[in-house]
C-alpha cells in the first residue's frame, strides 16, 4: 500500500511525496520548528489529517456522555460540529493549544463499538432470514483496543461497561477493578492515544506530536507498533526529538528539521534508513567529535571519561551493546555529517581477536577489565596517597595485597567460569551462519561447535588466572579481574569512607590542579582515541 503526503518546497509551495511505509518520523531539536511543520502539513489536507498535539489533557469524567459517531467524531476531528474548519479546535495557537478532547474520543469509540454490535446483529438476522450460515464474529474496535492494551499492560486488563471504562488488576489472586479516571498518567496516556487512533475513519493520516509524552520507552515502542498494526490503512506521521524512537522506526521516512525562521523551514529528507550523527549532535547542541561510552549519564565512569576526553562530546549509552550499535550506525552515515565518532568499551572478558574486530568500526577497548579499574591503577593510587599525605608505596602494597588475596583469589573460580562463558559466546557469535546458504550455515555451525572443547577452554583460562596470582603482576590483575564495586572498597586505606575514594579522584581531576592524573591514566586508554 502506498501513502502520499506533502512537504513545503520553495516559497512553501507544497510538494507531493509518496512512501510504501505507513510511518514517517519528523525529528529535530527543540525549537527547530518541527511542530509548526506538522501544523503546515495538516493545513494542506485538513479533512484527511488528524493531528494529535503535544499539549493534551488526560482528564475525563467517569460517565461518558453517549453520542452518535458522527457528532463525537466531529468534535474530535474539528473541535466542534463545524466540519468545514479546525479553527475552533486549534484557535490562534495551532501548536500550543491544550487539547481537551479525551471524552469526545471515548464517546466516538463507544459509538463505534455500538455500531460494530448493531452491524453484526443485522448481518446475523439477514443470514437467518436467508437460512444462510451465520457470519464469523468480526474483529471489532473493542477487540483492537483490548489487543493493543494487553500488549502493553498484560497484567492489567481494560474493561468497558456501558459508558464506563475500568482497569482490572490481579492482586493476590483477587481481581480488583478501578475507574479509568484513577489510572496512572502512563495508563491514561495509552488509553487516550489508542482511542484517538481507533476512532478515526479509514484511510486517514495521523500526525502525532511528541509520541513519547507520559510514556516509558518500552511502553511507547509497544504502543505505536501495536497501533500501526491495527490501523494499516492509516499513515502515521510522528513529530519527535527522541532519537531512540526515530531509530526504532527503521523503515520509516525520516525528515530532519534543521531550523525554521518564521517563514520557511530548512529540512532534509533522509534517504538512509539509519539515523545520522549530525542529527544527534543538533539535538544535543554540540559540534564536537562524539565519544559513546558505557554507563549512565552523570555516573562516575561517564564523569571520568568526560574529564579524560575534554575534546569530545561524551554520550553515555548504558550498555556495551548500545555503544557498539550507536557507533556502527553513525559511522555508516558519516557521509551525511562528516564528524568523527568513536566508541569506548570495557575489556571485560574479551580476547584479542574480539577486541581487534571492533576497531574497524572505531570502537576501542580500555586496557583494564572495566572502567572502574582505572580508579585502581598503581599510578593513580600513588598520586592520591601523596595528596592525602600518605606513604605511597605502603598504601599501594596494602591495596595490591587486598585486591589479590581478599578479592581475586577468593573469586577465582567465578572469574574463570565467566571468562570461559565469554569465550564460548564469542566463538558462537563469529560463526558465519547465513540464512541464504544452508550448506555454509551448517558447516560454519559445525566448525564452531567442534571448537567448543569445554575442558580445553577452561584449562586455558584457568592457567591464565593461576599465572596472574602466582606472578602477582598488578597490571595483569586489573586487566583481567572483573568485579563491579571494587574501586569503592579501598577508601579505608586513605583514612576515608570506602565510597568517597572515586569522588575524591574526580574532584582532584575536575579541579585542574592535578594534570598528572590524566597523564597516569593515558597509558590504559586506547591510543587511537585522541
Amino acid at each position: 500500500m502506498s501513502f502520499t503526503y506533502f512537504l513545503p518546497g520553495e516559497n512553501n509551495i507544497k510538494q507531493k511525496y509518496s512512501t510504501e511505509s505507513n510511518s514517517i518520523v519528523i525529528i529535530g531539536a527543540n525549537g527547530s520548528g518541527k511542530s509548526k511543520l506538522g501544523a503546515w502539513i495538516e493545513k494542506q489536507e485538513p479533512n484527511e489529517i488528524h493531528r494529535i498535539g503535544g499539549q493534551r489533557s488526560l482528564n475525563f469524567n467517569k460517565n461518558i456522555s453517549l453520542k452518535n459517531y458522527n457528532e463525537a467524531f466531529h468534535y474530535v476531528f474539528y473541535g466542534s460540529d463545524n466540519i468545514n474548519s479546525k479553527i475552533v479546535r486549534w484557535g490562534n495557537h495551532e501548536t500550543t493549544t491544550i487539547l481537551n478532547d479525551f471524552e469526545y474520543a471515548l464517546a466516538a469509540f463507544l459509538a463505534l463499538k455500538h455500531n460494530d454490535c448493531d452491524k453484526f446483529l443485522k448481518d446475523c438476522k439477514e443470514a437467518e432470514a436467508k437460512k444462510a450460515e451465520r457470519p464469523e464474529i468480526p474483529c471489532t474496535v473493542e477487540d483492537k483496543l483490548i489487543a493493543v492494551w494487553n500488549s502493553i499492560f498484560p497484567h492489567r486488563n481494560i474493561v468497558i461497561d456501558d459508558s464506563k471504562f475500568y482497569a482490572l488488576v490481579d492482586k493476590n489472586g483477587n481481581k480488583e477493578k478501578y475507574f479509568a479516571t484513577e489510572m496512572s498518567d502512563g495508563e491514561r496516556a495509552v488509553l487516550y492515544l489508542i482511542v484517538q487512533v481507533l476512532c478515526i475513519p479509514d484511510n486517514k493520516k495521523l500526525i502525532i506530536d511528541e509520541p513519547e509524552l507520559h510514556l516509558h520507552g518500552s511502553i511507547m515502542n509497544r504502543l505505536w507498533k501495536g497501533l500501526e498494526q491495527v490501523r494499516p490503512d492509516c499513515l502515521f506521521i510522528y513529530i519527535t526529538h527522541d532519537t531512540d524512537f526515530a531509530a526504532l522506526h527503521s523503515q520509516a521516512d525520516k525528515i530532519w528539521v534543521k531550523s525554521y525562521d518564521g517563514i520557511a523551514w530548512q529540512f532534509e529528507k533522509l534517504t538512509d534508513s539509519e539515523l545520522p550523527e549530525a542529527l544527534l549532535l543538533e539535538i544535543l547542541g554540540s559540534r564536537k567529535p562524539i565519544l559513546f561510552v558505557e554507563g549512565e549519564k552523570n555516573s562516575l565512569d561517564t564523569q571520568l571519561y568526560t574529564e579524560l576526553y575534554p575534546q569530545f562530546h561524551v554520550i553515555a549509552c548504558g550498555s556495551c551493546t548500545q555503544v557498539v550499535v550507536r557507533t556502527k550506525v553513525f559511522q555508516k552515515t558519516k557521509n551525511l555529517h562528516g564528524i568523527d565518532v568513536y566508541g569506548i568499551i570495557d575489556r571485560d572478558y574479551r580476547n584479542e581477536n574480539e577486541i581487534d574486530s571492533y576497531k574497524k568500526y572505531n570502537i576501542f577497548t580500555i586496557k583494564v577489565a572495566e572502567v572502574e579499574n582505572l580508579f585502581l591503577v598503581e599510578e593513580l593510587i600513588k598520586i592520591v596517597a601523596r595528596h592525602e599525605i600518605k606513604n605511597e608505596n605502603e598504601i599501594f602494597e596494602k591495596i595490591k595485597g587486598y585486591i589479590l588475596n581478599e578479592r581475586l583469589k577468593k573469586q577465582i573460580d567465578s572469574q574463570i567460569c565467566q571468562s570461559v562463558v565469554a569465550d564460548i559466546k564469542y566463538r558462537l557469535q563469529v560463526a558465519d551462519i547465513s540464512s541464504k546458504n544452508e550448506s555454509k550455515a551448517k558447516d560454519s555451525l559445525n566448525c564452531a561447535i567442534e571448537s567448543l572443547n569445554y575442558d580445553l577452554i577452561k584449562s586455558t583460562h584457568e592457567e591464565k588466572f593461576q599465572a596472574i596470582c602466582k606472578s602477582e603482576n598488578y597490571a595483569d590483575i586489573l586487566k583481567f579481574f572483573n568485579e563491579k564495586g571494587l574501586a569503592n572498597s579501598i577508601g579505608k586505606y586513605f583514612g576515608r569512607r570506602n565510597d568517597d575514594y572515586c569522588p575524591l579522584v574526580l574532584r582532584m581531576l575536575q579541579s585542574g590542579k592535578h594534570p598528572e592524573i590524566a597523564e597516569a591514566l593515558t597509558k590504559y586508554l586506547p591510543p587511537e582515541i585522541a
